[in-house]
């Protein structure tokens, strides 16, 4: 069965539904969340991409990332997915919310109306090779200092939402843009 994901307008109201790929593939505004997950010494826990992604594969991210399913709601399909990439779950808010459009090399578009979640945990996930390569704890300074110095290593998506995600978190309110 064809994966699909929810088309939205720029005030993330329903208009349809698309195959994934396709909506990649046109750069359709589709809705999507991203899982910051960090732990009680405020170290965020990344993963790196199964280098076998359609796109951005290899690159280091959030804690997961997707797409809700039609019916679906936003936080429910983050709880699915935290626990199918991660293989935990823990009590997640929502945040933050951006829209962004990127191009990559291999001719597909992220156009995503993109919900925030963050989450504190401790533990050690059992993540799923078919989503994840690799994860880690890193300490927000060190994080900092890496995507100045290596900007390439990390997905496009996340570079452009920690720092929203950051301030929100540490304002203790939800906030939206």
């Amino acid at each position: 069965m064809e994966e699909r994901v929810i088309l939205v307008d720029e005030n993330d109201t329903e208009i349809g539904t698309m195959g994934k790929l396709e909506a990649h593939q046109r750069g359709v505004l589709h809705r999507a969340f991203s899982v910051f997950v960090f732990d009680s010494s405020g170290r965020l826990m990344l993963q790196k991409r199964a280098s076998n992604k359609y796109h951005s594969g290899g690159l280091w991210t959030n804690t997961c990332c997707s797409h809700p399913r039609a019916g679906e709601l936003v936080v429910d399909a983050a709880h699915r997915r935290l626990k199918s990439e991660m293989g935990f779950d823990c009590p997640l808010t929502e945040v933050h919310s951006l829209t962004y459009r990127a191009e990559f090399s291999n001719g597909l578009i992220e156009h995503e109306y993109d919900h925030m979640f963050v989450g504190v945990w401790d533990g050690t996930p059992l993540i799923n090779s078919e989503e994840v390569d690799e994860w880690q704890w890193m300490d927000i300074e060190e994080l900092r200092r890496q995507i100045a110095e290596h900007p390439e290593q990390y997905t496009y998506w996340f570079k452009i939402a920690l720092e929203d995600v950051l301030k929100s978190k540490l304002s203790g309110t939800p906030r939206l843009s």
